[in-house]
């Protein structure tokens, strides 16, 4: 197996990355999915949030209110730690879970691509875990661009969400394949093709 992490900063086009290796055979385990997962009605996860954020982050079904608790931590740190502290392992064992049951049935050669939108902020130990670590880089003002054309965000607003994560410079740090996402979706499938020919040959050694 080859374990393949991907990454890239809000605005970068990692999904559009992450649904090509898809196609082309590769299998993803998707960290935002994983994240909703472990914090649904009835999980332990929901059950932590709860008691850190209070009930008010419930919506009237029982399930979390995604927004009201991103209007608690966005732009407080303290917050934000205690929220990392209890869904981050959760979705870390979740992957791994799904891991698993992916080599049992695909078997040992196959590419595994864990879509980690927030990689970087793990720091050496979560990048370590990987064979491969693949960003998705853009420019920022290319990112603003792009953010207020996908989700409507003023620039201020994308800034901000940009502020959040980890810089550029400290994803590329990481890095062992950078795609460059900057120009067509034409120029996007060659580079994404070439790096899963570069995958697969790594996974056959």
């Amino acid at each position: 197996m080859l374990r393949v992490g991907l990454t890239g900063g809000i605005g970068s086009g990692k999904s559009e990355v992450s649904g090509r290796l898809a196609a082309l055979g590769a299998v993803v385990i998707d960290a935002d999915q994983a994240a909703r997962a472990v914090v649904e009605p009835g999980t332990p996860g929901l059950d932590g949030v709860v008691e850190a954020f209070g009930s008010g982050v419930l919506r009237a079904d029982g399930a979390l209110d995604r927004a009201k608790l991103g209007e608690i931590v966005f732009g407080d740190d303290e917050a934000r730690g205690r929220l990392d502290a209890i869904v981050h392992p959760l979705v870390h064992e979740w992957m791994l879970v799904k891991e698993a049951a992916i080599v049992r049935a695909s078997g040992d050669d196959v590419v595994v691509v864990h879509d980690i939108p927030l990689l970087a902020e793990g720091g050496e130990e979560r990048s370590a875990e990987f064979d491969v670590i693949i960003v998705v880089d853009v420019p920022p003002d290319l990112q603003v661009v792009r953010l207020a054309e996908t989700r409507g965000m003023t620039a201020e607003q994308a800034r901000a969400r940009m502020a959040a994560q980890a810089s550029r410079s400290e994803r590329l740090a990481i890095a062992d394949i950078v795609i460059d996402n900057s120009g067509t979706l034409a120029a996007l499938d060659q580079r994404v093709a070439e790096v899963w020919a570069d995958l697969r040959a790594r996974a056959n050694r």
